[in-house]
C-alpha cells in the first residue's frame, strides 16, 4: 500500500525521480508563463494555441527517428545531453524577456527549439525507465513518475504566479533554467550496468518501418495506440487553452489561472499516488475503462462551467481521471512491447501524446476557440472522446476489460 515503495527499492530511480520532479516545477513555471506571455503579446486565442503547437511540431516530425536512436544508443547519455540543451534554451528565453526583446516570433522559435530537443529526450527517457526499476516494478514506476509530474503541476503554477507578481514574468524562465541543474545532478549519480551497443542492421529508415510494422502487426498494441491518439488529440488541448478559459469564461487573472492548473495537478497527483499504492490490486482493463469514461464526461462538464468555484473541483477530479487513464494505458503498452522495440514504441507514444496532441489538437482547438468559442472547442472534443471510448471498449471488450 506504500506508493513510494519503488523509490525506496531502486536507488537509480530515486535519483532520477527527485531531480526530474524538481526540474519539472521549473518546467511548469515556464509553461504557465509562456502561455500567459503569448496572451499578453498577442491577445489572440489562436496564437496562444500556436505557441503550444509550434513547440510540439518538431516532436511530430522527429520522434520516429529519435525512437530508432533510443534503441541504438546509450539512453542515459541521450537524456543528459538533451537536458543540458533545455537548460540553454531556458536561459535564452529568460534573457530575451528580461531585457524586453521578446516578441511572438522569438517565443515561437524558442518553443520550436524546445520541441526539437524534447523529440529526442522523451522516448529515450521513457524507454530508460525499465533500466532503472526492472520489468516487475515498471507499472509502479510509471505511476510514481506521473505523481512527480503532477506534484510539479501543483507547485509550478502557484510559484509562477507569485514570481510574476513579485519579480516579473522573465524570472519564471530564469528559475526553470536553474532547476535543470537538479535533474543533471541526479543523472550524473545514476549507475547502470555497462552499456553494449546493440547489433543493428539496416538504415534508420529501415528501423522506423520495422517499428511501425511491429505496431500494426500486434493487435493489442495497435488498439492501445489508437485509443491514446484519440484521447491525446481531443483530451489534452484544454490545458493549452486554459489561459483563455481563465480570462474569458471565468474572469480570472494570472493568479486564478495558476490556481486552475494547480487544481488539475492536485487531482493528477492524487490519481498517480493512488495508482502507485493500489494499482497492482486492480485489473488494468476495468480501471482504464472507468477512468476514460470519467475523464471525457468531466471535460464536458468543465466546458459548461462559468464560475471558478465549480471549475476548481471539476478540474481536480478531471486531473485524477486523466492521469489514471494515461498511466494505465502507458503501463499496458510497456508491458506488451518487446524490449528491442521499446524505444521506437515510446517514440510513437510521444509523437501522439505530445506531438499530435499539441500540433493537431491544440491548433484545431485554438482555431475552433477563435471561431465559435473556447467552450465549444473543449466540450466538442470531449463528446467525441466519449463516443469513441464507448465504441472501442465495446469492440475490444474481449481483452481490454479482462486485462489483469
Amino acid at each position: 500500500m506504500n506508493p513510494f515503495r519503488v523509490l525506496l527499492t531502486h536507488r537509480n530511480f530515486r535519483l532520477f525521480w527527485i531531480g526530474q520532479t524538481l526540474s519539472l516545477v521549473g518546467t511548469w513555471m515556464q509553461m504557465m508563463a509562456q502561455g500567459w506571455l503569448a496572451l499578453e503579446l498577442t491577445n489572440n486565442a489562436f496564437l496562444v494555441g500556436l505557441v503550444a503547437s509550434i513547440g510540439s511540431l518538431p516532436i511530430l516530425l522527429l520522434s520516429l527517428p529519435a525512437g530508432v536512436l533510443a534503441d541504438r544508443e546509450h539512453k542515459l547519455r541521450l537524456v543528459t545531453i538533451a537536458q543540458t540543451l533545455l537548460l540553454i534554451e531556458a536561459l535564452v528565453l529568460w534573457w530575451l524577456t528580461f531585457t524586453g526583446h521578446i516578441t511572438i516570433g522569438w517565443l515561437l522559435l524558442l518553443a520550436a527549439a524546445n520541441g526539437a530537443i524534447g523529440a529526442v529526450e522523451i522516448p529515450a527517457r521513457q524507454a530508460m525507465m525499465i533500466e532503472l526499476v526492472g520489468r516487475e516494478d515498471l507499472r509502479d514506476a510509471i505511476a510514481l513518475n506521473s505523481s512527480g509530474f503532477n506534484l510539479a503541476r501543483i507547485l509550478g503554477p502557484g510559484v509562477a504566479a507569485a514570481v510574476i507578481a513579485k519579480a516579473g514574468i522573465a524570472w519564471c524562465f530564469g528559475v526553470n533554467a536553474i532547476s535543470y541543474f537538479t535533474v543533471l545532478l541526479g543523472l550524473s549519480l545514476i549507475r547502470l550496468p555497462a552499456w553494449h551497443p546493440p547489433l543493428t542492421t539496416g538504415s534508420p529508415l529501415h528501423g522506423i518501418l520495422e517499428g511501425l510494422r511491429y505496431v500494426r502487426a500486434t493487435k493489442k498494441v495497435a488498439t492501445l495506440i489508437r485509443f491514446i491518439a484519440v484521447f491525446s488529440v481531443l483530451g489534452i488541448p484544454y490545458i493549452t487553452l486554459m489561459p483563455v478559459v481563465a480570462r474569458d469564461l471565468l474572469g480570472l487573472d494570472a493568479s486564478g489561472y495558476g490556481l486552475l492548473l494547480s487544481s488539475l495537478g492536485v487531482g493528477g497527483l492524487s490519481g498517480a499516488l493512488a495508482l502507485a499504492a493500489v494499482g497492482r490490486r486492480l485489473p488494468r482493463g476495468k480501471l482504464l475503462v472507468a477512468a476514460a469514461y470519467s475523464y471525457a464526461f468531466l471535460l464536458i462538464m468543465f466546458s459548461l462551467v462559468r464560475v471558478p468555484w465549480l471549475a476548481y473541483p471539476i478540474l481536480l477530479v478531471a486531473g485524477f481521471s486523466m492521469i489514471v487513464t494515461n498511466a494505465v494505458a502507458n503501463s499496458m503498452l510497456q508491458s506488451l512491447v518487446a524490449d528491442q522495440f521499446r524505444g521506437r514504441l515510446m517514440s510513437i507514444y510521444s509523437l501522439i501524446s505530445v506531438g499530435l496532441s499539441q500540433v493537431l489538437g491544440a491548433f484545431v482547438a485554438g482555431a475552433i476557440a477563435s471561431a465559435i468559442g473556447v467552450d465549444w472547442a473543449i466540450g466538442g472534443g470531449a463528446a467525441i472522446m466519449l463516443g469513441f471510448a464507448m465504441y472501442a471498449f465495446r469492440r475490444e471488450s474481449s481483452w481490454i476489460v479482462d486485462e489483469p
